[in-house]
């Protein structure tokens, strides 16, 4: 028995073999490895499958691919940021309290999850947020701290409330 094909499904895979071999290698010559440059093809498509796009709509798909895999790389060079400031950070502990390889990819992706709710947070309002949430700091000491008044304190607070808020929001909405 043969399953029908969708005309969304059409124009998947007509996309996909227009572009997919073009993508590649824009990837490859940015990456400088065919492989990682195929799995994040890989991964782009699925992307504009998940976006749910109309495809007739898509003037210009290669902008659509390129924009899009350049996040997916963006994302991945975060990755091994982070992975590396987290793997420094423990690397110092005493073999009895090194984390297991499985806590560690619990905690590198509780990073990524926290990295990802403060993208987007300009640096003085995510450094105000911090030195309040991690360091503990009143309102006034932080003005000081940062030579800002009492109000910016206030705001950047209000600021970074409201978009961690938003991105929660949006996130358990998914």
């Amino acid at each position: 028995m043969t399953t029908a094909v969708t005309p969304p499904q059409q124009e998947v895979y007509a996309l996909y073999r227009s572009h997919h071999g073009w993508l590649v290698n824009w990837l490859r010559r940015r990456l400088g490895c065919v492989h990682n440059a195929s799995d994040l093809a890989q991964d782009t498509f699925l992307r504009v499958i998940d976006k749910s796009i109309s495809f007739a709509q898509i003037n210009e798909p290669r902008a659509l691919l390129t924009t899009i895999a350049h996040g997916l790389m963006v994302d991945q060079i975060r990755r091994k940021e982070l992975e590396q400031a987290y793997l420094e950070a423990v690397a110092h502990l005493p073999q009895q309290h090194m984390p297991s390889p499985e806590n560690r990819l619990v905690f590198i992706e509780a990073l990524l999850h926290i990295d990802n709710l403060f993208k987007g947070l300009k640096p003085n309002v995510r450094t105000v947020f911090l030195l309040s949430r991690l360091e503990g700091m009143t309102y006034p000491e932080i003005a000081v701290h940062l030579g800002i008044s009492l109000r910016s304190v206030e705001s950047h607070m209000a600021d970074a409330l409201r978009h961690l808020l938003t991105k929660y929001h949006d996130h358990a909405l998914r």
